[in-house]
């Protein structure tokens, strides 16, 4: 059988219910997935485009906490492919729950959808995560993955030891059959001939149909028993008694370290959106050969204005979306999205702006996050006092400045194009 009939049997499940506790305030009105990144882009458009680009065309989007934005996203940016061939992008929230039951876990999530599974008959089912940064084509797994016979396949990636107790850990044999799998241990084992690293589980999987459901039949049978989650229950159960192989990851950028990013913190948020100000950036965003797809709105383009001594517009090291200007401020490495407003004498600098953030005139802003529709008014300053930014804000470990969507400052004034202020569809 080919490649492309094993990818047409194949069906998707992207698991994109999370609260991102860690990312609040950015999560405080949507899901972890649907969190801006790299300015004009949805976490979860990052794993869709893997998708898309390894020739899967038939996946289920499991949503869960604060869904509208993640699902509006999907449902006016995703919706292109023809479900007369059986090609969809399906967002599927807990239909099976009663009022007041969510996902209890990872397994559980997708024991609740087998009517999906079966209604489907595919033969492998490829479950991933809708929360990570990372181009991967999942077709070269899939062929490892038959080629081993394998009833399990687990996507793999080489991580720093002292970060074992984030991420599952896997222990492989010469032939990459894995032979132990822990999840968060305190210490994970490290790779034979490389100290200090740990093979990591990526919360890729690719199953054998009736495999998973056999599984998540017996898993679902322990009732409280179990936390029913794959890295904590069914995994570690399946090992040494069917093949559980693991594919190492390997960037789309073979020359490149493999990139794989969780952003789940504000920290490893921040770290990974400024990497993208870089001259020769970790991560491609104009990479031709895999473009990551997003929704895409008729924005003007970006422009500066202003070129008078004393109100020049200056922009080093930044990236600017669609409809953003700038005009007669300073902007230096930071990420502007759509249809922001930097205004005469403003300085934003190593900063991440969503979209329809205004910056009015003489205003300041140093490593900051502002979430969608932040008015900064005239003379504020944010990040260059922590101890102030403390009492109104969120300030990280590494004092990064968090100020949450629409945040009331006093005196603040509203735009002129207040039709800018709404959110569209997908927002």
């Amino acid at each position: 059988m080919s490649l492309h009939q094993d990818l047409k049997e194949t069906l998707t499940f992207i698991l994109a219910g999370g609260q991102g506790e860690r990312l609040k305030p950015l999560t405080i009105n949507r899901s972890k997935p649907a969190v801006p990144f790299g300015g004009a882009y949805r976490i979860i458009d990052f794993t869709l485009s893997n998708c898309i680009h390894s020739g899967l065309r038939r996946i289920f989007v499991l949503t869960q906490y604060q869904a509208r934005s993640l699902e509006e996203h999907i449902r006016f940016g995703w919706n292109f492919l023809p479900r007369r061939l059986e090609q969809f992008i399906s967002v599927s929230p807990p239909h099976h729950a009663t009022v007041g039951e969510w996902y209890v876990g990872t397994a559980d999530a997708i024991y609740k959808n087998l009517d999906l599974l079966q209604e489907e008959r595919a033969a492998q089912v490829l479950i991933l995560s809708g929360d990570h940064i990372y181009k991967m084509d999942y077709g070269a797994m899939l062929e490892e993955h038959l080629a081993k016979k394998a009833a399990l396949t687990i996507g793999a990636v080489r991580i720093p030891a002292e970060e074992s107790r984030r991420f599952g850990i896997l222990e492989v044999d010469a032939k990459n059959r894995v032979v132990s799998f822990a999840e968060k241990p305190k210490q994970g084992k490290e790779i034979p001939g490389m100290p200090g690293k740990c093979l990591g589980s990526m919360g890729i999987y690719i199953f054998e149909t009736k495999e998973l459901i056999r599984r998540l039949r017996a898993d679902a049978e322990l009732g409280a028993q179990s936390s029913h989650d794959f890295g904590k229950d069914v995994i570690p159960r399946m090992i040494g008694e069917v093949p559980v192989h693991a594919h190492h990851f390997v960037d789309m950028d073979e020359s490149a370290e493999p990139y794989w990013r969780d952003v789940g913190t504000l920290d490893a948020y921040y770290e990974s959106s400024m990497d993208l100000c870089s001259i020769k950036p970790n991560f491609n965003l104009y990479d031709s050969k895999w473009p990551i797809y997003s929704l895409w709105h008729a924005d003007p383009p970006a422009k500066t204005v202003l070129d008078e001594d004393g109100r020049r517009a200056e922009v080093v090291d930044s990236l600017l979306c669609a409809g953003t200007v700038v005009s007669g401020a300073r902007v230096k490495r930071s990420i502007l999205s759509n249809r922001c407003l930097v205004k005469e004498h403003a300085v934003v600098e190593d900063s991440i702006l969503f979209g329809g953030v205004t910056v009015h005139p003489g205003a300041k802003v140093r490593r900051a996050i502002l979430d969608k529709w932040t008015e900064v008014p005239s003379g504020e300053s944010i990040g260059y006092d922590l101890e102030l930014d403390r009492k109104r804000f969120t300030v990280t470990q590494e004092g990064i400045v968090v100020v949450p969507m629409r945040y009331p400052f006093a005196g603040s004034a509203p735009r002129n194009d207040v039709n800018m202020n709404f959110p569209r569809p997908g927002e």
